[in-house]
């Protein structure tokens, strides 16, 4: 594995690190690149010693506008060599200190989707951050970490496929040549896959202003093998490919296994309850249900797109909608020429975004909330207000929207009389998704009887 040389774009301490990693495994003999030899640390002691001695000088890239070479680990290695400096063991290979040598027991952050066995104390995890986030600037880059099921792509198990849905097995593309192709057979693995409408151009424009990572619940053949269907040439992702066997916490995500710092770090993800702790840095997109299967899984009783023989939109759909969204932070945080950077967060950034949605609306609920329900305390209150509406409980002259379940209520009625907007709550859902206010027309109630839904509540 060169890590390196797979890295099509690196920030100043991925650079750092690949080109460390390099040296450092790079024997004379025919050991593996994809692990180390933990079991024999005696030998690898001596090895360690002789591959130290290879790096004479390791430095970051320069910028035209912004030198960040500083602190390198080819100065840390030069000062663990002299008596007179004791190493403070940054990372383990292994349990042996990638400077000294020496084997100790680090607790810290591992790493393995970098390289198998690397650890990094949390200390050293923040002064690469840093040496990161300065590189960044200067490249005028941001990280935007991408979930994958139901966010870029939609995988099913082979046997899990609808008799409605075989047509789709002659529908598939070469996986000798994968650039050119949406659906995918994965005999090896037993499953289909099919990418998102508009993903190749978005992963292609995303690129020129983020420094991405994919960051999935599947296991790692499985994220490694939907990278290559996504980025065949290697052009995005390098060896930034997180799966739930790099996490750090079962069944949620963590920002603690990306080096980017978290003001500069922002999330598309279909699940929110993925990341407790980066709520702030997420974009919550809506999910892609392709196959029949998908839509079992999240007990929606709607056909799934293949069942219908249809598609999200390439130019109107979820992942272009979302494209506006980054370009709109991201031209934020290095607006004015971004000189002074150091105050800049894409957390506050993309609340503004969002306060920009529903500005001017004035919302008011009906036969949405159950009644033991305070509505200051329901998501869709916080969603709305969340999107700039100013949401109220009663009707009054500068009311806009009455978002409601029942045309026969009394605030609907009054909505009809004063020719405001009647809608369901799918117009509150579609805006938190698509960041962007949808036409009213296309939310009307008479909508919400021609899908049959049965969610009814007493009015509050």
């Amino acid at each position: 594995m060169s890590v390196a040389s797979d890295s099509p774009v690196h920030s100043s301490s991925s650079d750092d690190l690949a080109a460390f990693l390099e040296t450092e495994l790079d024997s004379d003999s025919d050991s593996s690149s994809e692990s180390f030899p933990i079991g024999q640390a005696h030998d690898a002691d001596a090895q360690l010693s002789n591959h130290r001695l290879k790096r004479q000088k390791l430095e970051y890239p320069e910028d035209e506008t912004e030198n960040v070479a500083s602190v390198t680990f080819s100065e840390e290695i030069s000062e663990a060599s002299s008596s007179k400096v004791p190493c403070e063991h940054p990372g383990t290979f292994g349990n042996m200190c990638f400077v000294c040598g020496q084997k100790v027991e680090v607790t810290g952050v591992s790493f393995g989707y970098i390289h198998k066995g690397f650890k990094l104390q949390q200390d050293e995890v923040t002064r690469l951050r840093d040496i990161d986030m300065k590189a960044l600037q200067s490249q005028r880059k941001l990280c935007l970490v991408l979930d994958l099921d139901h966010t870029l792509l939609n995988s099913t198990v082979l046997r899990d496929l609808k008799p409605e849905e075989e047509y789709l097995k002659s529908h598939t593309h070469s996986l000798q040549d994968v650039s050119g192709g949406d659906i995918f057979m994965l005999e090896f693995m037993h499953m289909m896959t099919k990418l998102r409408p508009f993903v190749h151009s978005f992963l292609k424009e995303a690129s020129t202003m983020f420094v991405m990572y994919i960051y999935t619940m599947g296991d790692r053949p499985y994220a490694r093998q939907m990278a290559k269907l996504l980025d065949p040439k290697g052009e995005y992702f390098g060896e930034r490919i997180i799966s739930r066997d790099d996490g750090t916490m079962k069944h949620q995500k963590s920002l603690d296994v990306v080096l980017g710092q978290e003001k500069a770090v922002l999330i598309l993800d279909d699940t929110e309850n993925a990341w407790p702790g980066h709520k702030d840095n997420l974009i919550v997109i809506e999910r892609y249900h392709f196959f029949a299967s998908s839509c079992k899984q999240f007990d929606h009783r709607f056909q799934s797109l293949s069942q219908l023989k249809s598609d999200e939109s390439e130019p109107d759909g979820v992942l272009s909608a979302v494209l506006k969204v980054l370009k709109q932070t991201h031209s934020l945080f290095f607006q004015d020429g971004g000189e002074d950077l150091s105050s800049r967060d894409v957390r506050s950034l993309l609340k503004q975004v969002r306060k920009e949605i529903l500005k001017g609306c004035k919302v008011v609920f009906s036969r949405v909330f159950p009644t033991k329900c305070r509505a200051e305390d329901h998501p869709l209150w916080r969603v709305a207000e969340g999107l700039g509406a100013t949401c109220a409980t009663e009707v009054d002259a500068s009311v806009t929207h009455v978002v409601g379940m029942d045309v026969g209520t009394e605030k609907v009625r009054w909505a009809v009389r004063e020719k405001k907007f009647v809608v369901h709550r799918g117009w509150i859902d579609a805006a938190n998704y698509l960041w962007k206010k949808q036409p009213e027309e296309n939310f009307g109630l008479e909508q919400l009887k021609k899908q049959g839904t049965d969610d009814v509540t007493v009015e509050k």
